[in-house]
């Protein structure tokens, strides 16, 4: 299933492109991956540790499991990440201590970055949704943004 630009038939000859939406999706979501990992990396980021740095932001003294939950990930991935980010300066845990609770919170280096970040990500957002792009991407950015107007995360 590597071609989604067309099927092949019995005959060998090529059909029409593969109109399922989850093919569809997941294709832009890989090429938007590659965007945003094209500019987070420069800044020493990637996408998961953009979205840790970005609820850490929001939330200051959130738990290591809290991140997680929200975050999708094991809470051994996020104390790894969580380090990795404490070592570059950009959070801090007022309470390392094994068996006590912890209070990450983001840095003023980690807020800088952090809305760093939000500029590159903006930028991709606008060249993949923005006036110039394609109407087809353009019309699913829309689409998007309305289905998620006024809803929080969890």
């Amino acid at each position: 299933m590597g071609n989604t630009g067309g099927v092949t038939t019995d005959n060998g000859r090529s059909g029409p492109p593969v109109t399922s939406t989850s093919i569809f999706v997941l294709s832009l979501a890989r090429r938007i991956e590659a965007e945003l990992t094209n500019v987070l990396g420069p800044l020493g980021l990637t996408v998961a540790r953009l979205g840790l740095l970005g609820h850490i932001a929001t939330m200051p003294g959130t738990s290591f499991s809290d991140l997680a939950r929200m975050s999708g990930i094991t809470v051994q991935s996020v104390h790894g990440a969580v380090k990795a980010l404490a070592a570059a300066g950009l959070v801090r845990d007022h309470n390392a201590r094994a068996g006590s609770a912890s209070t990450i919170e983001i840095t003023p280096s980690g807020a800088r970055l952090l809305a760093e970040a939000e500029r590159a990500v903006a930028a991709v957002d606008d060249r993949m949704f923005g006036a110039d792009a394609d109407p087809v991407h353009r019309g699913l950015g829309e689409a998007v943004r309305a289905a998620f107007e006024g809803r929080t995360t969890s």
